[in-house]
């Protein structure tokens, strides 16, 4: 053997794991559970109910993907989503109309994007007591609208309000095209606009964005409003889905949306919070709950799963960082 043949190194298989380890984990759950308990998992009526039941989630989550990218938080979506459902219950049960209804739902989310970028951008408060303290204080308003108590829409008095989430298209329902269209038009934003290079610019260093001319302030500004708003659309979602209002409507959300967001910040394009990451992790996340809990899993294990992934989530996403770094 020559010395050129014996030198050359070895050529190594690249199988992927680096950017997509989340579809070889979620294989591998959806194999696991098949062989587990094939009778109930193996069941096209279990995939349309993850499909189904993570389309608010998949709304929520894009949105908070932005402000996410600027390298802020928002803690206010779960919040901004109670207190949509609980608008909008209001307003339909006092018979204003699904206009008012929920085009106020959609307005109370502008303001209240408006109110985080007031708190982060001008008070200069850190994002995340900001709006931590503003999540607080949408509960209470929660709290006021229902005058803590449950709202229950009647589906034969609001029937072509509860169409616009329910009403089936080729075996799915509304929300999860609604969810699937919005990832589409933030996938585009991020990757081919320049809006969407500003944002990932400001998370990266926002001294040296400001510096290049990135109206830093305007941008996070615009990025709160967004992830605000789309979850006030995630509410008017989950009041047609759900037909009940509670002020802890958006309470299990969080935790979720927030682990997809940076588990997804692994996948695909690591490093970076992108959509398509995002979207494999609320699934991968959803399989695994789902398959536990067809198990006969106890009724905390949701909790248990999705604090263990989020922790998962912003480990691996801090390392991939470093590496990068």
């Amino acid at each position: 053997m020559s010395e050129a043949e014996t030198a050359a190194p070895r050529r190594r298989i690249n199988l992927g794991f680096d950017k997509y380890s989340g579809l070889y984990v979620w294989a591998l759950l959806i194999l696991i559970f098949s062989l587990w308990i094939p009778d109930l998992f193996l069941q096209g009526s279990t995939f349309k109910q993850v499909l189904s039941f993570q389309a608010i989630s998949a709304i929520v989550a894009l949105g908070l993907i932005l402000p996410v990218a600027a390298g802020a938080f928002d803690l206010t979506i779960a919040g901004a989503l109670t207190v949509s459902v609980c608008w909008t219950a209001w307003a339909l049960a006092n018979h204003y109309g699904v206009v008012v209804a929920a085009g106020g739902a959609l307005l109370i989310g502008v303001l209240i994007g408006l109110a985080n970028s007031l708190v982060v951008v001008k008070l200069q408060v850190n994002s995340f007591i900001g709006t931590l303290g503003m999540s607080s204080i949408l509960v209470a308003i929660a709290y006021m609208i229902t005058n803590s108590q449950q709202i229950v829409l009647s589906t034969q008095g609001y029937a072509p309000f509860f169409e616009f989430a329910r009403e089936e298209i080729l075996g799915l329902p509304r929300s999860v095209y609604y969810a699937a269209v919005l990832a589409v038009i933030f996938w585009w934003v991020l990757e081919y606009t320049p809006f969407g290079r500003y944002l990932y610019a400001i998370g990266g260093n926002p001294i040296a964005a400001r510096l290049a001319g990135v109206r830093v302030g305007r941008i996070t500004m615009i990025a709160f409003i967004i992830s605000a708003t789309t979850a006030s659309f995630g509410g008017i979602v989950y009041l047609s889905t759900i037909g009940t209002a509670t002020p802890d409507s958006g309470s299990g959300y969080l935790l979720p949306v927030f682990s997809a967001v940076f588990l997804g910040a692994t996948q695909i394009r690591p490093g970076r919070v992108n959509v398509l990451g995002t979207l494999v992790a609320i699934f991968l996340l959803a399989t695994g709950v789902t398959g536990l809990q067809l198990a006969g899993a106890p009724g905390y294990v949701t909790e248990l799963f999705n604090g263990l992934a989020l922790i998962v989530a912003v480990a691996l996403a801090s390392r991939t960082a470093n590496k990068r770094s």
